[in-house]
């Protein structure tokens, strides 16, 4: 596991102002759904650079604004890429992929 958990609001907001420098991923993770559970799966199994993660339960607050500040409607599991401040790339559900990810960062 490569990443970095978002805890609080604060931390998002650096993160977001880091996408400037490298894109970023993040992968919005319900710890309910086993869904959400082969997503995380995927995502963990690459070593990806500058990953993140929100358990969206717990962290509801910044799961929302996430999605606020990426103007990226919420689902659970979702994997989104950010470089510059927005979204460039999204995926929910089963098309979050290892292969993709990937790709999507390339």
């Amino acid at each position: 596991m490569n990443y970095t958990e978002i805890l609080d609001i604060e931390q998002w907001q650096q993160i977001l102002a880091s996408s400037n420098e490298h894109p970023i991923v993040v992968l919005k993770h319900s710890t309910t759904c086993p869904i959400s559970a082969a997503a995380y799966h995927e995502y963990t199994s690459e070593a990806l650079q500058n990953a993140y993660l929100v358990k969206v339960i717990e962290q509801r607050d910044v799961s929302n604004e996430i999605a606020k500040d990426l103007q990226v409607q919420h689902a659970s599991p979702q994997a989104i890429v950010i470089q510059n401040g927005q979204a460039t790339w999204q995926a929910t559900h089963h098309h979050i992929t290892a292969n993709a990810l990937i790709e999507a960062l390339a």
